[in-house]
């Protein structure tokens, strides 16, 4: 449960390497355990170097990186997890847990307590959710706040010394670094019990625990009978605890509710002290995989001081929120297009607000524009070639609802315009944007859904 190096890097397109290492941290003696765990299949840390460069090939985010490589963009190879194998000096370094927020690449490689050939099933790696969490630790302190350069540098240059405390040794203890931040700054009291090293304070005052769920429902929908439409669940569960004491000891249970579906790929954070196993072996990932966990899901922790996240997982529905149709023909610089929208009735008709992006790639400006809708109205943003359809915050009684249109694009003009190498001609998309939320007390305070209600 430990990290063999951290690295960030600023992605700068246009720049000759196509990015900087803005900050990077090795562990030696979590590299001499990995050797030893690994044998004949270690790959050691390369130089920030061939890393960067080998991360920003993988990731796509090199600018003359145009052709088509099999062993990484053929559909076989398809990325669900974050986590990648990196090409460096005839080896693979494996596995590298990656992502990019914000034009800045958070990168690490877990240790992986066992040979790497072949690769083990990610959920028995317990360094990689660790992985996870510290990056978004790390994310979050960044961007807390404000995010001008000039302080985002100056925590940059914090790190090195926040990292000592959180996470020392390559094992990490706190992913919220501002609590490290303040015990540096934190005058030194007497406690009558031990103060553990992530946990800078005690609470005084009315015990609360505030819980939030954010669900998104991501769903892809071809109308083709030969392309199977896709969907599925990404959770997050968000806790934030005012109890009193040094270690109060949490458990959270949640139930799915009636015919839901189980939640899988659970991740937690450092601070669970246990789990059921059951809870940690159903995959999404294994097509093979056919366990199922109902429930109810028990999380014993011992909480920090700030909000958390207790854990992530995704999960499967029985059919997409929304039902979509969309058609587009092209007539010179004309495009007619036709969308319907139907909401699934085992949906709640009651959103904060719902509304449908329509996006025109390699063309120029939208110059004009017939519409008719048959519920909410259609704004349109003629230099970034966009139309948003603003449906509201329910739909009419028959659930159904349909737009259609020409749309006139001016000549391209010298600045830049949308621009997408699969949007060509006559292929292009629609993507819909709902959230919808409601309150409850204690069991949930609070409870959002992203983009798609799920129930």
């Amino acid at each position: 449960m430990a990290q063999r190096a951290v690295w960030l890097i600023s992605h700068e397109p246009g720049a000759p390497l196509g990015g900087t290492v803005r900050f990077s941290r090795r562990y030696p003696t979590v590299e001499k355990r990995a050797k030893v765990f690994n044998g004949a299949s270690y790959m050691p840390i390369p130089e920030d170097g061939p890393f960067m460069k080998a991360l920003l090939f993988e990731l796509r985010l090199l600018d003359d990186d145009k052709d088509f490589i099999e062993s990484r963009d053929s559909c076989s190879h398809i990325n669900k997890t974050s986590v990648y194998g990196l090409l460096i000096g005839g080896g693979e370094l494996w596995p590298v847990v990656a992502f990019l927020k914000n034009n800045m690449i958070y990168a690490c490689v877990p240790l992986v307590e066992q040979t790497l050939s072949p690769h083990p099933p990610l959920i028995s790696i317990s360094g990689i959710s660790q992985g996870f969490e510290l990056l978004f630790g790390i994310q979050d302190f960044l961007y807390l706040g404000q995010k001008h350069d000039t302080e985002i540098n100056t925590k940059l240059n914090q790190l090195p010394d926040l990292l000592l405390q959180a996470c020392p040794f390559g094992t990490l203890l706190d992913a919220n670094l501002q609590n490290s931040l303040d015990s540096i700054n934190f005058a030194s009291v007497t406690h009558p019990q031990k103060q553990p090293a992530w946990k800078v304070g005690t609470y005084k005052g009315k015990p609360q625990v505030s819980i939030s769920i954010t669900e998104k429902v991501k769903s892809m929908q071809y109308d083709k009978q030969d392309i199977a439409d896709t969907w599925q669940v990404v959770g997050a569960v968000t806790c934030k605890c005012d109890l009193e004491g040094i270690m109060p000891n949490v458990t959270i249970s949640l139930s799915l509710p009636t015919n839901g579906s189980p939640l899988q790929d659970i991740l937690v954070h450092p601070c669970v002290t246990s789990l059921d196993s059951a809870i940690l072996t159903s995959s999404s990932i294994d097509a093979m995989d056919d366990s199922a966990f109902s429930g109810p899901y028990k999380f014993p922790f011992t909480p920090p001081l700030e909000s958390f996240n207790l854990c992530y997982y995704t999960s499967q529905v029985p059919v997409p929120p929304i039902l979509g149709f969309y058609q587009m023909k092209e007539e010179e610089i004309k495009v007619k297009i036709t969308v319907n929208l139907k909401l699934h009735e085992s949906v709640k008709n009651n959103f904060e607000f719902c509304e449908a992006h329509i996006p025109f790639y390699n063309r120029g400006p939208i110059t004009h524009v017939e519409s008719k809708v048959s519920f909410g109205q259609l704004e349109v943003f003629r230099e970034k070639s966009l139309l948003i359809w603003i449906i509201g915050q329910k739909f009419p009684k028959s659930m159904e609802i349909s737009l259609s249109g020409t749309v006139t694009f001016g000549a391209k003009s010298h600045e830049k315009q949308p621009f997408d190498e699969i949007c060509i001609g006559g292929t292009a998309y629609l993507k819909d944007s709902t959230l919808c939320q409601f309150r409850s007390y204690w069991k949930y305070q609070e409870r959002d859904f992203g983009k798609f209600p799920r129930d």
